[in-house]
């Protein structure tokens, strides 16, 4: 069972820029592919970005295309999202989670199939 830890959340003005961490506790995440979530007060959660362990190929919502990165540095065995030319729409829990299933088939399946979970980074995006 993986532990999944997020960091990195916090407040931030428009335009600017956070990056957020995924570390798992038990030094095995490199074998996992990994996707962020997020959600929003009284929304429901959704899947922002996703980086399989096989090929290191990538996912991103239409939401974030083009301003958020998702990366792993296997040697730290760590999966970052960086969030650039955030809005406030933006704010929001921000959760790492992981699972064996390939991103193309979590994405088809419209982002289900993620086993393990992290608790969470709240992000706020406010001027």
């Amino acid at each position: 069972q993986l532990q999944l830890v997020e960091s990195g959340g916090g407040l931030v003005q428009p335009g600017g820029s956070l990056r957020l961490s995924c570390v798992d506790s038990g030094f095995t995440l490199n074998y996992y592919t990994v996707a962020w979530f997020r959600q929003a007060p009284g929304k429901e959660r959704e899947g922002v970005s996703c980086i399989s362990s096989t090929d290191g190929s990538t996912y991103y919502s239409d939401s974030v295309k083009g301003r958020f990165t998702i990366s792993r540095d296997n040697a730290k065995n760590t999966v970052y999202l960086q969030m650039n030319s955030l809005k406030p729409e933006d704010t929001a829990v921000y959760f790492c989670a992981a699972s064996l299933v390939e991103c193309f088939v979590v994405v088809a399946q419209g982002w289900y199939g993620m086993d393990n979970w992290g608790k969470g980074t709240l992000v706020t995006v406010s001027s």
